[in-house]
């Protein structure tokens, strides 16, 4: 609680890394409830813009070295949950 923390995502693809990579972070909280995409990349990051990780979440990763990892700042216990990273590389999903 309090300190940045970091939610490491690697992936590997057998075609090449392209601009049409994307990586979305979804979340849903311990309780139960809706998904929510919290994070989405495409070569640009795009942190969520609402919602309870809004101005949080930071971009970590780099794609070209198999790393799409994020950090949240200032994690309180209510963040608790399950984080999902996805990674799409066309023509590989």
């Amino acid at each position: 609680v309090g300190e940045q923390v970091s939610l490491k995502c690697s992936f590997k693809s057998s075609s090449p890394i392209t601009e049409s990579l994307t990586v979305d972070w979804t979340y849903r909280p311990l309780t139960g409830g809706q998904m929510e995409t919290i994070f989405h990349y495409q070569s640009v990051p795009y942190p969520a813009t609402v919602g309870k990780f809004k101005d949080r979440i930071s971009w970590v990763g780099n794609v070209a070295k198999g790393d799409a990892s994020i950090a949240i700042q200032s994690p309180v216990m209510s963040d608790n949950g399950t984080f999902i990273c996805s990674v799409k590389n066309p023509p590989d999903v």
